[in-house]
């Protein structure tokens, strides 16, 4: 490889072109008219798009063989051409490969999706995915929106949803406002709805945590009942919520107005119902369980249809209880050696 009018050359990677046998066959024209002498057989196995162009230019009255790549300044021409030579002979990986990456990465990345070069566009986009800042977030994005490059439109979105307000000072941004207003559309669109996801995230957790305290009460009545709670009197090891649930059964033994009808009646007391109910709606055990009315309300569940609402309660809570006990599980000896191999491993 050969090139005229240029001063910006990596002689590492001049080195790797120089270092082909056959002489020249290609002539590729650059934008300010430079020129650069290569081999077909080279340009031609690293890009079927450049092979097709070499053959019109040899089908017609030019007998050089002029390609023109056209768009983007020489060096990064020279640059481009440079990695498809070197990439037969040095990994994209190396260091020299690298400084040239760093140094043209924007324009290495139109040139290898435009010219079908997958392993070098993919070095290209690892590349510019380093140098992301919020004043070329934007600029970036819609480079990797050309370019087919989700990955790398993916990480500038989220560069951009993470510190918009440094994001709006920039000059990309204020361009897209004023000329394209559908991307402007779209990145808004995206802020709105990871906000909108974060909510629905807040929202999940947080009932997720109100089924797994509901399933613990499950276990814990239980535990009383059943398994008979050796500390009636003092705090329980097992549970957080032992204690707790005995001093509302104990009011709810003791207490008077549980049987008001109408709009009266103690709250405590119809907490109390609620949590005997529920219970009852994911107690697996027929006529052998031992907590209170839990025959009685499975009596009573069978003779009224439940409502939809309770039925996804009960659902849900009978979920988090199988989940917490796997969570709770002890691990085979076997799975923890695997384990600790794999570890070994990396």
């Amino acid at each position: 490889m050969r090139v005229k009018s240029s001063n910006n050359c990596n002689p590492e990677l001049h080195k790797a072109g120089a270092e082909m046998g056959p002489p020249t066959d290609v002539q590729i024209v650059t934008s300010d008219a430079n020129t650069i002498a290569a081999h077909s057989s080279v340009l031609s196995s690293a890009s079927p798009v450049l092979e097709r162009m070499i053959d019109r230019a040899r089908k017609g009255w030019n007998s050089d063989s002029t390609i023109r790549i056209l768009g983007v300044p020489s060096d990064a021409v020279v640059a481009f051409v440079q990695l498809l030579y070197s990439s037969r002979m040095v990994p994209l990986s190396s260091p020299e490969i690298e400084d040239v990456l760093d140094q043209h990465c924007l324009q290495l990345l139109a040139m290898s999706h435009k010219y079908r070069v997958p392993s070098l566009k993919r070095s290209c986009e690892e590349a510019v995915a380093v140098q992301l800042t919020p004043d070329n977030a934007v600029d970036v994005l819609k480079l990797a929106k050309l370019c087919d490059a989700p990955r790398l439109y993916q990480q500038c979105v989220q560069l951009v949803a993470k510190d918009f307000l440094a994001v709006q000072e920039s000059d990309g941004w204020k361009f897209v406002q004023r000329h394209d207003m559908m991307l402007e559309l779209e990145i808004l669109q995206f802020l709105e709805d990871r906000d909108e996801r974060k909510k629905r995230w807040k929202q999940q957790r947080e009932a997720q945590k109100v089924y797994q305290e509901l399933s613990e009460a499950m276990n814990c009545l239980h535990h009383i009942f059943a398994d008979g709670c050796p500390e009636m009197r003092e705090p329980c090891t097992r549970f957080e919520s032992c204690q707790g649930l005995k001093l509302l059964m104990q009011h709810f033994a003791t207490c008077d107005k549980k049987l008001a009808r109408g709009g009266g009646g103690c709250l405590r007391c119809k907490r109390m119902c609620q949590i005997f109910r529920l219970h009852s709606s994911t107690c697996s055990e027929s006529k052998s369980c031992r907590v209170p009315f839990c025959s009685h309300f499975k009596t009573k569940t069978q003779a009224e249809k439940l409502d939809k609402t309770w039925r996804l309660l009960a659902k849900k809570v009978a979920t988090a209880k199988v989940m917490s006990s796997l969570a709770n599980r002890k691990r085979p000896e076997e799975v923890d050696q695997s384990w600790a191999k794999y570890m070994r491993r990396k």
